[in-house]
């Protein structure tokens, strides 16, 4: 016997909990179907278990997409103030760590509770552990969908399965399955906010795993302003994760040690110590081991009084744009989240519906739109799962 609901979301991730909820909230009868065993994993996780569930800074141009516009409409009728609100009913203490990241300051279990009590005000019934076999749409253009041994029926259908970084919880390219299957364009899915791997010449800075420092890292003409990790497959830390999203195979990355020094630092240092080693000097603003591996790279040994000021600043330019040629990345076992996926052009800005599919809704992770880091991707999630719920 078919069950019979309004709206079916695929997907109890961030935008599939938040849709839930808004449209259960309008009288909708809705069905979550979820893959894993319980809802939420990936919040749960985030953050270091504390849930960077928003950003002060949420902006479309901290959003990359096919189309820069696309965030837009979302993004300005549900803003991070009103996600903030919500915490703040439920009594949830949060704290701005850094950039205007908010987490939360006890556990990422509390947002997700939060997502499910605001289901359980709409009567939203969540159904985990359920593989879908089958999604169909009859000439009504109401879906049905398969799953084992049953079968459920709705007006509406809501891609909300995200994209496939970090397997490890249960994440899957279903979303682009079903875009193809409904003749939807994707765009080509990557890596984001993830590791990038060093080989070749690059590979001796492995060796200086666990040392971070701030850096400034660039990508063609994008850059970011945080801290980079040495690791023993390559470069981390949030710089990095920044600016994985950016960076294209073939490209090189730079990094700029010393980014509160300017060209002239060096020479201005052999006129107060002359004795100085390049070295030395370098230990005063990075961890040792760094600064000691920079300067062998450099190759300029012995006191910097022998060193002509012109020397000093070709030594001062390359540690501003140190050029590492990345080999790939950690992949998507790694990524926090996926750079590409249903085409925007696909979908409606306002509404998340489909424009060749009537009643099929693409929101979160699963739609060509990335954020930063620092909790740009919850606050897609929750605006895009809000924009789709006001037309279930």
């Amino acid at each position: 016997m078919t069950q019979q609901y309004d709206a079916i979301i695929l997907g109890a991730g961030a935008a599939g909990l938040m849709c839930a909820a808004v449209a259960g909230q309008r009288e909708r009868k809705v069905l979550v179907l979820e893959r894993s065993e319980a809802p939420g994993k990936k919040i749960l996780i985030s953050g270091g278990g504390r849930c960077n569930f928003t950003n002060l800074g949420v902006a479309p141009d901290r959003y990359i997409s096919a189309n820069p516009h696309f965030a837009k409409s979302a993004l300005s009728r549900y803003s991070a103030q009103d996600f903030v609100a919500l915490v703040d009913s439920y009594g949830i203490d949060w704290h701005e760590k850094t950039l205007g990241q908010l987490f939360c300051d006890s556990s990422s279990k509390q947002i997700v509770e939060m997502l499910l009590a605001e289901c359980a005000k709409g009567e939203v019934t969540i159904s985990c552990d359920i593989e879908v076999d089958e999604i169909v749409q009859a000439d009504d253009g109401s879906f049905a969908v398969a799953a084992g041994s049953e079968t459920f029926a709705a007006k509406s259908f809501v891609v909300a399965c995200g994209g496939p970084s970090i397997p490890k919880m249960g994440a899957t390219g279903f979303a682009y399955d079903l875009a193809r299957q409904f003749g939807l364009k994707v765009v080509e899915p990557r890596p984001a906010l993830v590791p990038l791997t060093l080989g070749g010449e690059d590979v001796l800075f492995r060796e200086l795993s666990g040392v971070a420092t701030e850096v400034i890292a660039r990508a063609g003409q994008t850059e970011f302003r945080e801290a980079a990790l040495l690791t023993h497959r390559g470069l981390s830390g949030p710089a990095i994760l920044q600016i994985s999203s950016y960076w294209k195979h073939g490209e090189e990355v730079g990094i700029d040690f010393l980014p509160a020094m300017d060209a002239d630092w060096l020479a201005d240092m052999k006129r107060d110590y002359p004795r100085a080693s390049i070295a030395g000097l370098l230990k005063e603003y990075l961890p040792a081991r760094l600064a000691v591996t920079l300067a062998e790279r450099i190759g300029l040994e012995g006191p910097i009084q022998g060193l002509s000021d012109t020397t000093l600043r070709e030594a001062s330019t390359r540690l501003a744009d140190w050029r590492f040629a990345p080999n790939g990345t950690e992949g998507f076992a790694k990524a926090e989240v996926t750079v590409g996926g249903i085409s925007t052009s696909e979908l409606s800005s306002k509404t998340m519906e489909a424009k060749r599919v009537q009643n099929m809704y693409v929101v979160g992770e699963a739609v060509d739109v990335t954020g930063w880091l620092g909790g740009y991707n919850f606050q897609w999630a929750w605006a895009s799962g809000w924009a789709a719920a006001q037309n279930l």
